[in-house]
Formats: structure tokens, C-alpha cells, sequence
């Protein structure tokens, strides 16, 4: 087979892939894309988009319960899951033939390789079935899988993961899942919602370990109080089948116990895909959450960088592509764009938990208790959220020495409500500053006017003296 020249071969196009294929497409450069699988990745396949196509079918059966809410009759929905995952792989093969479409980036004008992919050399990528390309840059997108815990007895039992729970026809009757984590508590909380006894298995003290323990302790309780389950400090050591019954036993706060259900999902974290890469015979430095990068997305070989799940910085879809971009551009354009640190992100439990920046630990930790102030605004208070029938919940901001340093929102649509706080605390505003932003009401964003409003009010106050009387 002939060497294939490009000048930049990127291997997987999953979220990091596509939109370094299509930012690269638009430079002046020769471009190649490996897929052993299918475009989309997991984003599409097994991650955000079948997740939130299951949450949004959840949410219409939850709203049918609760009618009475709004004024109307309340019904059981009649549910057959089977027809809930058959939508959801009606949306996945919607977006497969259109946004997702290898031939979208082939009309683009890059060349799209199915196959598997090994590094051979620093500038050098052979291609299963297709042979080797040749490149002045490579990088790899090649995502993570989920972990499995060594516990003996799951293998023989049989689980799903993450990735596998949407191959199924219908959902099962009852599920375990281990991990606490936001896929596990989003699933957990759509499933119930569908009709599953579910119950939850977290090792830790509490569920969402990374975000702002008194907002998410508000959504344990909402998910508690829709049937979930939910069982902290758990340590599990083994799994059997008994009468048709999948057993996962343990200790809860140190008591022993099991947990019976027709299937156990695991959703112990993730894993990157570095295996079969030829990354050690060309000394790609990797560490346990991937491969090692700087802040240019670069490994430690020059002509090679890793985006995404694989460089194990952020494990979101946004993030992926974030990174994906500012290693296209130091590529072609030296120095001109090192990844952030600063991301956002949202757990799309009903409500929502969003979360930017430091959360009030964090801020006390890093800048002394004397030089932290938290605003808080709850959701009883908002006219929004009392008529949607939704006051259940919080806005919190953090601010540090006058500047806001940390943002967290328990609400509907909290993924985006948090954008404009996020933005603030990448500018370094202080609350005060969004003071100057007429608010559009009635929305839950008003929330943060009002917040911004009472900085401003607090601010004026010590100034009082300034004031002149009147005579």
C-alpha cells in the first residue's frame, strides 16, 4: 500500500475528532481522520445524547404524575421502555446521518479512514486495512471507557456499564447501580421515573463528590423522595445470582448488607483508550488519568498531542472539543491558545446542578475564611420558579476578596443559567458588576440581578457617609 502525506492525522472522531476535523478543514492544510468504530464517539452513542433523550422522556412521565400541580389532572403514564430506548436510537441514528456524518467532514475535505490506528513513528500512523499516513501533526482523540472494580462475582454475574445500558430492548424491573457519580444519578433518577426500582450504591459519604455539597445534598433528597434509593459510604466485595436475582453485598457505614435487583449497572468512573496506540515504544509519557499533555494539548513527543478523555484533564463532551480546538491552533499557530483550566459543568438531574469555579471550601481554603462571602438565592423567592410550578432549589455564589471565584445553580435549565456566572468569574468580575445588566424578567437568571443587586446595595451602604443630608 502507498504512504497516504498529511499535515495533520487525527486518530478518533468522537467530540475532540469532529471538531478538530472541522476547525482544521478550514485551514489551508491537508487533513485525515481515523475511526475504527463510528463517528460520534460517545457522545453520541453511549454518553450525553441517549442519556438526555431517556431524562427527557422521564421528565414528560414525571409531569403526567404530577399534573396536579399546574391546575390538572393527574395520570399514571402508561410506560413501555421499549418504545422509550426505540426513541432513543431513532434521535442517535437521526444525528448518525446528518451532523454526525462521515461524509459531512468528507464534502469538508478530509479524509475519513475507518480502521484501527497505531502510531509508528513520531510523524507516522498505520491504519488497519489502509496502511500508513504520514503527518506533520498528529492527535489523538481516542476517549475513555468505563471502569469496572475488580469485585468478585461481577463478571460471572453480568453487568451493564454506561456504554452497554443503551444496547438493551427495554429496561430491566430493578437495578443496583455502583457509583454515585452524575451519568449513575442521572440514569438512576430517569429510570425511576420510567417505573425501575432503582437503588444507588456510593462508596463515598456523598453522591456528586465535585460539586457544592449543600446543593447537592438538596438534590439527594429530591431524588430520595422520587423512589430512588440512594445508600452512602458503601463498600462492596462481592456479587452473586441467587433465584434469578443479581446480589451485591457489602457494608453500609460499616453494617454488613446486599442489594438484590435483575441487573447491576457500573458507573464507577472511566478509563482513557491507551491501549494498542504504540505510545510507549515512542516514549508518549501517560500517567493514570491519561496521557500526559502541556498546556498547548502537546505530549511529551513534539509532533504529537491528545485531546479529550485520553489527556484525562475533564471528562465532558465540552471540554473534548474545547481542547481539540486549542491543539489545532498551536499546531499551525505556535503559542497562540493554552487550554483552560476553567470549565464548567452540569449534572442534568431534575433539577439541573450546575457548577463553575471554586465551591465555598475551596475558596475558603485557598483565601482564608475573613476574605469569603456566599450569596445565596433560593428558588422560593423566585417569582419563575413559583410559577413553573418548580421552587425547589438554589443559586450560589461565591466571591472572593469582592470578586466572584466559584458559581453553583440547583434549578431547571441550571446548565444555562450558569454561562453567565461563568463568564463573570472568567473576567474576574466582581457580583456588584452584573448590577449593570438589566435582568429579563420573569426568569430564574433574575435571580443572579438580584444577587448582583444586593452586592451593589451592600457596597452603597458602607459608602452612607458619603451621602450629603438635606437640610
Amino acid at each position: 500500500m502507498s504512504k497516504l502525506s498529511y499535515d495533520l492525522v487525527i486518530v478518533g472522531m468522537g467530540s475532540a475528532g469532529m471538531v478538530a476535523a472541522e476547525f482544521a478543514s478550514k485551514l489551508d492544510i491537508k487533513v485525515a481522520a481515523v475511526e475504527r468504530d463510528r463517528v460520534g464517539g460517545d457522545c453520541l452513542w453511549t454518553g450525553c445524547v441517549p442519556s438526555k433523550a431517556l431524562l427527557a422522556s422521564a421528565k414528560a412521565a414525571h409531569a403526567m404524575r404530577h399534573a396536579d400541580r399546574y391546575g390538572l389532572t393527574a395520570v399514571e403514564p402508561e410506560i413501555d421502555t421499549a418504545r422509550v430506548f426505540e426513541r432513543i436510537r431513532s434521535i442517535q441514528a437521526d444525528l448518525a446521518a446528518t451532523d454526525d456524518n462521515a461524509d459531512r467532514f468528507t464534502d469538508a475535505g478530509v479524509d475519513v479512514h475507518f480502521g484501527a490506528a497505531r502510531l509508528t513513528g513520531p510523524n507516522t500512523v498505520d491504519v488497519e486495512g489502509v496502511g500508513e499516513l504520514r503527518a506533520r501533526f498528529v492527535l489523538l482523540c481516542t476517549g475513555s471507557r468505563p471502569a469496572v472494580p475488580s469485585i468478585p462475582g461481577l463478571e460471572e454475574a453480568g453487568f451493564l456499564t454506561s456504554e452497554s445500558v443503551w444496547e438493551v430492548e427495554r429496561a430491566p424491573e430493578s437495578l443496583v447501580v455502583i457509583g454515585g457519580g452524575p451519568i449513575s444519578i442521572e440514569i438512576a433518577q430517569g429510570l425511576a421515573r420510567l417505573g425501575v426500582q432503582v437503588t444507588v450504591l456510593q462508596r463515598g459519604p456523598r453522591i456528586l463528590p465535585r460539586d457544592e455539597p449543600a446543593l447537592a445534598e438538596r438534590l439527594t433528597e429530591q431524588v430520595r423522595a422520587e423512589g430512588v434509593e440512594l445508600v452512602l459510604d458503601v463498600e462492596t466485595d462481592a456479587v452473586a445470582v441467587e433465584s434469578g436475582a443479581k446480589v451485591v453485598r457489602g457494608t453500609a457505614a460499616g453494617v454488613r448488607a446486599e442489594w438484590r435487583a435483575r441487573e447491576i449497572m457500573v458507573g464507577a468512573g472511566r478509563r482513557p483508550n491507551l491501549e494498542g496506540l504504540g505510545l510507549e515504544e515512542l516514549g508518549v509519557a501517560t500517567g493514570p488519568k491519561g496521557v500526559v499533555v502541556d498546556g498547548a494539548m502537546r505530549t511529551s513527543v513534539k509532533s504529537i498531542y491528545a485531546a479529550g478523555d485520553l489527556a484525562g484533564r475533564f471528562l465532558f463532551t465540552h471540554s473534548a472539543g474545547y481542547e481539540a480546538a486549542a491543539a489545532v491552533r498551536n499546531m499551525f499557530f505556535p503559542g497562540s491558545s493554552d487550554a483552560t483550566d476553567f470549565v464548567p459543568w452540569c449534572t442534568y438531574t431534575d433539577p439541573e446542578l450546575a457548577h463553575a469555579g471554586m465551591t465555598e471550601a475551596q475558596a475558603r481554603s485557598e483565601h482564608g475564611d475573613d476574605a469569603v462571602h456566599v450569596w445565596r438565592h433560593d428558588l422560593s423567592h423566585s417569582d419563575r420558579a413559583r410559577a413553573d410550578g418548580h421552587p425547589d432549589g438554589e443559586i450560589r455564589i461565591v466571591t472572593a476578596k469582592g470578586r466572584m471565584v466559584g458559581a453553583h445553580a440547583l434549578c431547571t435549565s441550571a446548565g444555562e443559567v450558569i454561562h453567565e456566572l461563568a463568564l463573570a468569574i472568567h473576567e474576574r468580575k466582581k457580583l456588584s458588576d452584573l448590577g449593570s445588566l438589566v435582568h429579563v424578567y420573569p426568569t430564574l437568571s433574575m435571580g443572579i440581578g438580584q444577587l448582583a443587586g444586593d452586592a451593589s446595595y451592600e457596597r452603597a451602604g458602607k459608602l452612607g457617609f458619603l451621602v450629603r443630608s438635606r437640610a
